[in-house]
């Protein structure tokens, strides 16, 4: 069934395969912790990713040809992902929590031949389908609907398909941006960009081992999930607890004490929560964490600490993109300031450039841009923004950054965040790290507004600790001076009970401003 790999880039092989010569055939790749709560070895995924490739083909999925993913954290994502790319099709795993109007937006724009959906979002896809007529299969796992397959029938009798030889360089899957500041946009990427992150942040900076068990909140739809939870610990040959439902503060201490993880993957807006939570409950966490990881926004220096305090162990904060597939910037394990994003993740080069692409000197703020083996081919359907974000070998990543004497990276803000108050920029996650740091502040998102002069203030939305937190908006003001300046201070402060979020985590500060 699986022949010899030496030759063939496809990752599959790498990822997948390999591990039954390698002798780990009988160890768990993957555990389910709620739902089923099924789990499957390498040597199962191996065999059932195959069957997947081989009904694939029996369906006439051909090579080239597309398959959306719109799938939980079960043990039914890799087995397809992983199979899609033995038989040559290009998987493409879309955000579990978006809208009826915005799946219909992305099937017409990606025009899969098939595809695979989670039961338990088929309420919200099935309107979308109306007026799609590209798909040729439907999958669903669990109950089917009507014209629809269920998974294990559409496998059922297959033949175990060889992974199709494929170049590195060749086309493998796609995910689509966040769409923190508008519509989401297809991002291609290759064979050789999983194993490239795998090399570089998973081994050179995450460190991962072979006995390591890794529970990622960020979900596989996810770039900073995928790397996680799928390429990282397939890597090594390690396992992974998949979680199907939403990483509430409750139901991820409970992973982290009885299911014992050694890594955790989360995101600042879960740490800041889960120190919220566990401040109700005395703080006390029992856990077998050795190192945690955070991307998605920059992690404020006061969570960092915080975590540590609590639990003995770090929070190694990153920062990453859909564009280049996993982290490229970062602090490490033994070299690790909260409050900064440390520096190049080996095997890349980062830059901080001005408006006129010239290099920023230290301490003045720039665009960061980076050069790395993860760059995407391109985006799909997107030429302009494909001949503005990737350009030659280097790809902005439209963050902006200043850097220290150091040499160490601390974020500013999205380069259309940023503003000028008083003729000089202001970096709103600054301000955001300031108001935070008052005990009674859970978050914070600050953004411009045009005072009665027509002049451009930064004021601030405010989610308190809880209902019984005692704060003012002058208390805040005044706090926020003595921490970093008279004239960064918010001159306007509203207190929400939430902010709005991309469904990674990331505060969506364009719909405050609007």
């Amino acid at each position: 069934m699986l022949g010899s790999y030496e030759m063939n880039s496809n990752a599959a092989v790498y990822f997948v395969d390999r591990h039954i010569d390698e002798g780990r055939a009988d160890k768990p790749a993957f555990i389910e912790v709620d739902g089923a709560k099924r789990s499957i070895s390498y040597g199962d995924l191996a065999h059932q990713s195959a069957l997947f490739a081989g009904a694939l083909s029996r369906a006439d999925i051909r090579r080239d040809e597309r398959m959306a993913m719109i799938v939980l954290d079960q043990i039914e994502f890799p087995i397809a992902f992983w199979g899609a790319l033995k038989a040559g099709v290009t998987p493409i795993p879309l955000n579990t929590l978006l809208s009826t109007e915005i799946y219909n937006g992305i099937l017409k724009d990606s025009r899969p031949s098939c595809l695979m959906v989670s039961k338990e979002l088929w309420d919200t896809v099935s309107p979308a389908l109306a007026d799609i007529d590209c798909i040729r299969h439907i999958i669903v796992i669990g109950d089917t609907p009507e014209n629809t397959t269920n998974f294990d029938s559409f496998i059922k009798d297959a033949h175990a398909l060889t992974p199709i030889d494929a170049s590195g360089d060749e086309l493998a899957f796609w995910l689509y941006s966040s769409g923190s500041t508008g519509l989401p946009k297809g991002v291609r990427h290759l064979h050789a960009s999983l194993q490239a992150t795998s090399d570089t942040f998973g081994q050179q900076v995450l460190g991962i081992k072979e006995d390591d068990v890794v529970y990622s909140a960020a979900k596989l739809f996810f770039a900073y999930g995928l790397g996680n939870a799928m390429s990282f610990p397939m890597s090594v040959g390690a396992t992974t607890l998949l979680f199907a439902n939403r990483p509430t503060p409750d139901a991820v201490t409970d992973i982290l004490e009885n299911r014992k993880p050694t890594i955790f993957c989360g995101v600042p807006t879960l740490f800041a929560a889960l120190l919220a939570y566990l401040d109700q409950r005395s703080g006390n966490i029992g856990h077998n964490l050795r190192i945690n990881t955070s991307a998605g926004e920059a992690l404020p220096r006061e969570v960092g600490e915080r975590w540590n305090a609590l639990t003995g162990t770090d929070i190694v904060d990153g920062v990453g993109s859909t564009e280049m597939l996993h982290i490229f910037l970062s602090n490490r394990p033994d070299d690790l300031v909260y409050g900064t994003s440390g520096n190049a993740v080996p095997g890349y080069d980062v830059r901080l450039v001005d408006e006129n692409g010239n290099d920023c000197a230290v301490g003045e703020i720039g665009e960061l841009i980076v050069n790395g083996p993860s760059s995407a081919e391109s985006y799909w359907n997107r030429r302009d923004k494909s001949k503005s974000t990737f350009e030659g070998h280097w790809t902005r990543t439209g963050d902006k950054y200043e850097q220290t004497s150091d040499g160490r990276y601390i974020y500013c803000g999205r380069t259309d965040d940023m503003f000028k108050v008083s003729g000089i920029w202001l970096s709103p996650f600054e301000v955001e790290q300031a108001i935070i740091e008052h005990p009674a502040v859970l978050e914070a998102a600050v953004v411009p507004y045009r005072d009665d002069d027509d002049l451009e203030k930064p004021q601030a939305f405010v989610v308190l600790q809880s209902s019984k937190s005692e704060a003012d908006a002058s208390d805040i003001k005044e706090f926020v001076q003595d921490k970093i300046g008279k004239w960064k201070y918010p001159r306007k402060i509203t207190f929400v009970p939430d902010l709005p979020k991309t469904a990674t985590g990331k505060i969506q500060r364009f719909k405050l401003r609007d």
